[in-house]
């Protein structure tokens, strides 16, 4: 996401180290992906999708389940000091420690299992800020973390509406679907009105164009919420994304709005 504003901005673009932090990342994600299905196996067997499931179905144990999941982790630490860029490790290594204890904690407690879950997507913008050495705006931060509590709070509501149980997903007794209706709706408005005055602050964007990808956000934001409640889903923003043409062509038009923004370096 901060990429086509950082190079704007003049940051430094090394592929191999960004493809090479790229990889640490998905590779730390596949370690708690891997762990989280070790960890949650005999819950797993009791729901009508994740019993089919690797660990749960039994078709890959639990020890070796648990050694991919050391390997990974080991492995996305030493990618991301090959990087050599000074922020990488730390944020790799954070994202690690903040997803191991959702998955062992965290996700048993209403909204600290969402504001963990969005962490995530947040450590990710900032590591693609620390992959091309570009100091993150205090209006990325609020837009890309409002965002990721809205795709979080997105998910939640998935799980109460399908009834998934309190004993697979234990936070959901603290949830109503009024409550989460209206934190989708505050987290909606925020990532809008954030991403609108990141616009006005940028001084990457060419005078006279700051706003022209800001109609593709808000129809976005406002598209997915239709989706979400017209049909309740959103328990995976990427099937829902992916399933939909329309938040597709979104999102096309809106990179085609960013590169028509900025000022991108003459080889760009």
């Amino acid at each position: 996401m901060p990429l086509p504003f950082a190079l704007a901005a003049g940051s430094h673009f090394d592929l191999a180290a960004f493809s090479i932090g790229l990889i640490a990342m998905c590779t730390a994600n596949s370690a708690v992906y891997v762990f989280n299905d070790c960890w949650d196996a005999n819950r797993d067997k009791l729901h009508p999708k994740k019993q089919h499931r690797p660990v749960a179905s039994g078709r890959v144990s639990q020890v070796r389940a648990m050694t991919m999941s050391a390997a990974l982790c080991v492995l996305s630490l030493l990618l991301a000091w090959i990087t050599a860029r000074l922020l990488v490790l730390p944020i790799v290594l954070a994202y690690l420690v903040l997803q191991v204890f959702y998955c062992l904690r965290g996700k048993q407690f209403p909204l600290v299992d969402v504001f963990l879950l969005s962490s995530g997507f947040v450590l990710r913008v900032l590591l693609g800020c620390a992959l091309v050495m570009a100091t993150p705006s205090s209006w990325l931060l609020l837009c890309s973390s409002s965002f990721a509590l809205f795709l979080a709070l997105a998910k939640r509501r998935a799980d109460l509406i399908q009834g998934v149980d309190t004993q697979h997903r234990p936070s959901l007794a603290g949830y109503s679907r009024g409550f989460l209706d209206q934190a989708l709706t505050v987290s909606a408005g925020l990532t809008v009105m954030a991403y609108a005055l990141y616009c006005m602050d940028a001084k990457v964007l060419i005078p006279g164009r700051e706003f022209a990808s800001l109609p593709f956000v808000v129809f976005g934001v406002m598209e997915y919420l239709r989706i979400i409640q017209k049909i309740d889903t959103g328990e995976s923003p990427v099937d829902l994304w992916l399933s939909s043409r329309t938040l597709i062509s979104c999102g096309v038009a809106w990179a085609v709005a960013i590169l028509f923004s900025v000022r991108l370096p003459a080889p760009f």
